[in-house]
Order: C-alpha cells, then structure tokens, then sequence
C-alpha cells in the first residue's frame, strides 16, 4: 500500500522539528531582535540565564533515576577522556584550524572568535538535551557539563592567554555561585521532586526531550537577537558562511562522538 505524500511529509516534520525550529528562531530573530535581546520583552537576562537553565537541569533531574547519575558518577574513564577531549584536543585541533584559514581572506576576527569558542568548558543545557535527543548516556552529559563548566573557571583563561595572547580577570565567586544555583541546585530538586511522584512519571511518561528542546529554542532564539541587535556585526558574507560552515561541521561532529560514547558506555576505555 502506497503511503500519501502528505504523510510522509508531516512525518518528516515530526522527526525533525527540532532542527526547523532553529531555523524558525533564528529567522524570528533577524526579523525582531527587539524582542529577545538582553533588556527586552523577553528579559533573557533573568528568564534565559537563570531561569530556562535551571528548567533544563531540573527537567533532567526529574526524569533521571537516581541509581542512573549514581552510575555515570563511577565512569571516571569516561570523564577523563570527555574532558581531556573538550579542554586540551579542541583547543589544539581548533588552533591548527585557524593557522590554516588565516592564510585566506577570512575575517580575522571571526578566527579570533572561533578559537574563543574552542577553549570554551562543555556547553551546559546544549549538551545534556541534544545528547538525550539521540539516545545517549544523559546522565554522563549531566555529570560532564557540571564538571567541565566548573572546570572551564580556571582552564579557559588559561588557554585563552596561551593560544591568544589575551588574559583577563574571571569573577571566580560569581561564575561558580551561579552554575551552583542553576545547573547543581535544580538537579537536586529535580531528583527529590522525582522521590514523590516516581509512580506517576512512569505511568504518564511525560515527554521532557520534547519540553527540553522547546527550551533550547527559546535559548538560541534571545542568543541571536542579542547577535543581530550588535551594530558591531558587519562581516562580509564569505567569511560569515564559511564559520558557520566550519562550526557547524565540528559541532555536529563532536555531538555525535560524544552521544555515541555515552551510549556504548565507552567499552573500548572500559
């Protein structure tokens, strides 16, 4: 029997609304920056970084069981080689990268940025929900975004000023406060809350990828209205499509080295 067209296509939407609802914010975005961008109608600034953060982690911790963090808490393996990829073979690998395109016509401050990129600790909230999208070891992701983003204080600047030349003070106190009340307190939460309604979620089976990524969205919507609100940004459209070409690249290709270890539990380190 012949399946309609129509199906197939909206089947295709279902399975990939994630990736259109990208391009939806981001072209909402471009249209309105107002909205979104840090002292608008949205107040990213408390609703985005405080707020949908904390969601992220709480949502995590909700749906997790216990003995699934207490688990990926023993993968010292796992995280050595997560955090010794993300921290020492990123920013080299990215460093040579940007030796090579600095002998083209690239912009040279978007070479800059991308090195700043990648010195940077393990995404938070990007991290622990595309990694749960494809079946991964969410509670691995968990452990090494908290881990690598406290980790990042003190190796970030370091790197910056070795690959950049650049150094400057990091409000050690007021980055570590806030991951602590936005990635660690709420995963507590989460999994306290879990305790009381443990039947219920598994009977209901709520659907926390789906609300995850919903709130993903909303992030990356008010981080590109803060980004095309920035008069600053005036680059010649070669050098801005080939970054995003070259960080589209090394992203999806980290992504799903780090989504497989996590769900083949890494037996090759084992």
């Amino acid at each position: 029997m012949k399946i309609p067209i129509k199906m197939v296509f909206l089947d295709k939407i279902k399975k990939n609304w994630f990736l259109i609802g990208i391009i939806v914010v981001i072209s909402l975005a471009k249209l309105a920056p107002v909205i979104g961008v840090k002292g608008g109608i949205l107040r990213p600034e408390i609703t985005v970084k405080y707020l949908a953060v904390s969601f992220i982690f709480f949502n995590s911790g909700l749906s997790l069981r216990t003995e699934d963090l207490k688990s990926a808490l023993l993968q010292v393996k796992l995280h050595i080689f997560v955090q010794s990829f993300t921290l020492i073979f990123v920013p080299c690998f990215v460093w040579l990268l940007v030796q090579l395109l600095s002998l083209t016509s690239i912009n040279e401050h978007l070479l800059n940025g991308l090195q700043v990129v990648g010195c940077m600790p393990p995404p938070v909230s990007s991290a622990v929900i595309l990694t749960k999208a494809v079946g991964g070891n969410e509670a691995a992701a968990i452990f090494n975004s908290a881990f690598g983003s406290f980790l990042g204080i003190f190796v970030t600047p370091l790197l910056l000023l070795l690959f950049l030349g650049s150094s400057s003070t990091v409000p050690y106190s007021s980055v570590f406060m806030t991951l602590t009340m936005t990635v660690v307190v709420p995963l507590i939460i989460g999994q306290i809350s879990r305790r009381y309604i443990k039947e219920w979620l598994e009977r209901t089976k709520p659907p926390f990828g789906q609300v995850g990524q919903g709130v993903l969205l909303l992030i990356i919507y008010t981080t590109f209205c803060d980004t095309f609100s920035n008069p600053a940004l005036e680059m010649d459209r070669y050098s801005l499509a080939a970054i995003a070409v070259i960080g589209t690249k090394n992203s999806s290709v980290c992504r799903k080295e780090f989504c497989n270890f996590g769900r083949y539990e890494l037996k090759l380190l084992a």
